[in-house]
């Protein structure tokens, strides 16, 4: 089957284009002028007329959370709330449209104190009382690195002040030594041992959901981590069937978060590797993703020095360096790769120590990454080149962090951190995602993000953001498609519109490379496709050798 896009403005390479694709199979078969695909023109074959929109490789998002996502439909969300009040108020009307059973556990996500008008604190369980008391209420901060919870949900989950706090995690307690319920990253699991799991026919609809609002961001590949000790199989099992029926078409890469060895060694047994396909060609396996700290936003990002606006704390260390050291050792030597979630200049520091023992004089054929990246100075960003470490990192979290990392960290830190430009002067590869649900999931709110680094909704600060760490719009966009295909050993067959490469392609509204960088964030999908196939369009029904006009 032959597809023709023509009229369009297809972005090639940095200032190159061409105005058509001719497509064969599911892959780009040539590129060039309007006359010369259009001379190989059948019958048969679907003509879309792209009326001079600018056509982009898919976008390829390197790190979000399909499951968290789809999962929120049922949940309390709370991304937009202003104030503690306002949540309390969010969760009464969740819980009094959801009628859970007395007893029953109501999950919620998305506050972020920084964006409180009333007091900027940790929700706590008295404040989540008044939510409900015949109820367990559980409710992850927006980076979910730590929760809040009621007091039942404590009583049933049998922790109390006598309670002790775990190894690279913390309870919030009052001056007389009571917990708060408030948990941060691994005393999180005490608290969420109460919340039952759900059922295959759950996850499959949870997922299915996530998959559409990607495919309607543009989005044509994923990195997703979904994969946890203790629900791996059922996660694989749900996508692989969401595929083989065919509600999805979408490029998925599972990232699997493993850090109990036992199961990572069973894992490893079963036969799982980095690039493996798993019974069906949409659907990979990816790396081993580890936590090394929590988020900055909660304050426990690992720090070498104690935070700016809190003295008392350096974050916290979620995983030790020996731990990180022989999961790391045992996932290269068994051929898996591995990214690790690090944002405090501590954790980066001893991931790159984990990642040093094996990698070979800048040799890193596994591609390992951190994630996050946040808080570096430029010490770090060299070790990282050096042994060719990849930066998987999320733009668009500067549209809240800037108002904070200067009094977290201080100015001068804060200045060499969320160093993007940085990464691409040092030869860094950059791959672009949004960690959804954490922020939105649409990739031209992350590409405005690198180019204007403004939060997206006020423009504040006018010129950005320690403005010498923007980059320039072809540098965002490729390390959205071609950059994030390098992190998933996919670059020689996406992230270009070049011959032989896959047809997953995606139609904007505006040229985001001709417009004023501030309206980026404004620009619209048309149209996604993958394998050549019109998964989402928004203005017209493809039927076969008609012209279609958008």
């Amino acid at each position: 089957m032959k597809t023709i896009i023509y009229n369009a403005k297809a972005y090639i390479e940095r200032e190159t284009f061409a105005g058509a694709i001719l497509i064969e199979d599911g892959f780009i078969s040539t590129v060039g002028s309007n006359e010369k695909i259009l001379s190989y023109a059948s019958s048969d074959a679907v003509q879309i007329n792209a009326e001079g929109h600018l056509v982009l490789p898919g976008f390829n998002d390197s790190h979000l959370h399909l499951h968290d996502f789809g999962r929120n439909l049922h949940r309390i969300q709370a991304y937009d709330v202003t104030s503690i009040s306002e949540l309390i108020e969010r969760g009464k009307e969740v819980v009094a449209r959801l009628c859970p059973p007395r007893g029953s556990v109501v999950t919620g996500t998305g506050w972020n104190q920084e964006l409180f008008t009333d007091e900027k604190r940790h929700p706590n369980r008295f404040d989540l009382d008044k939510i409900s008391t015949d109820h367990a209420i559980i409710i992850d901060r927006v980076c979910g690195h730590s929760v809040c919870c009621n007091t039942l949900a404590m009583e049933m989950a049998g922790v109390n002040r006598e309670t002790l706090d775990v190894e690279g995690g913390h309870m919030d307690r009052d001056e007389k030594g009571d917990l708060l319920g408030i948990f941060r990253e691994n005393a999180i699991y005490d608290i969420k041992k109460i919340i039952p799991p759900y059922t295959p026919e759950q996850v499959q609809n949870q997922l299915e959901y996530a998959l559409q609002h990607a495919i309607e961001n543009g989005l044509t590949s994923v990195s997703s981590r979904d994969i946890i000790d203790d629900n791996y199989q059922m996660l694989i099992n749900s996508f692989v069937k969401i595929f083989e029926e065919g509600h999805a078409r979408i490029r998925v890469t599972m990232q699997c978060s493993l850090d109990d060895e036992a199961t990572f060694d069973k894992f490893i047994e079963l036969g799982y590797v980095t690039r493996q396909t798993v019974r069906h060609p949409l659907l990979k396996m990816g790396p081993l993703k580890l936590f090394a700290d929590g988020s900055l936003g909660s304050q426990t990002a690992y720090m070498r020095k104690p935070y700016a606006d809190c003295p008392s704390t350096t974050g916290l260390r979620v995983m030790t360096q020996r731990t990180m050291d022989t999961l790391v050792h045992k996932a290269h030597t068994n051929g898996l790769q591995v990214i690790v979630h690090a944002i405090g200049d501590a954790a980066i520091d001893e991931v790159l120590n984990s990642f040093e023992k094996v990698t070979n004089k800048g040799s890193n054929p596994l591609r390992h990454a951190v994630v996050h990246c946040q808080i570096t100075d430029k010490g770090l960003l060299e070790r990282m080149a050096a042994n060719n470490i990849l930066a998987i990192v999320q733009p668009i979290f500067l549209t809240h962090d800037l108002y904070i990392v200067d009094s977290r960290v201080g100015g001068e830190l804060a200045s060499t951190s969320y160093a993007f430009n940085t990464m691409e002067k040092l030869g860094i590869r950059a791959a672009y995602g949004t960690d959804c649900p954490v922020e939105s999931m649409n990739p031209l709110e992350c590409i405005h993000c690198a180019v204007n680094r403004q939060d997206i909704e006020s423009g504040y600060p006018k010129g950005g953001y320690y403005p010498q760490e923007r980059v320039d719009v072809w540098t965002a966009v490729d390390n959205y498609t071609t950059g994030s295909a390098y992190a998933t050993f996919e670059e020689e067959v996406k992230g270009r519109i070049k011959p032989g490469f896959y047809a997953d392609l995606v139609m904007l509204d505006k040229d985001i490379f001709s417009i004023p960088p501030e309206e980026i964030k404004n620009a619209r999908v048309l149209m996604t496709m993958v394998e050549g196939q019109i998964v989402y369009n928004k203005t017209f029904k493809e039927r076969a050798g008609v012209e279609h006009a958008f």
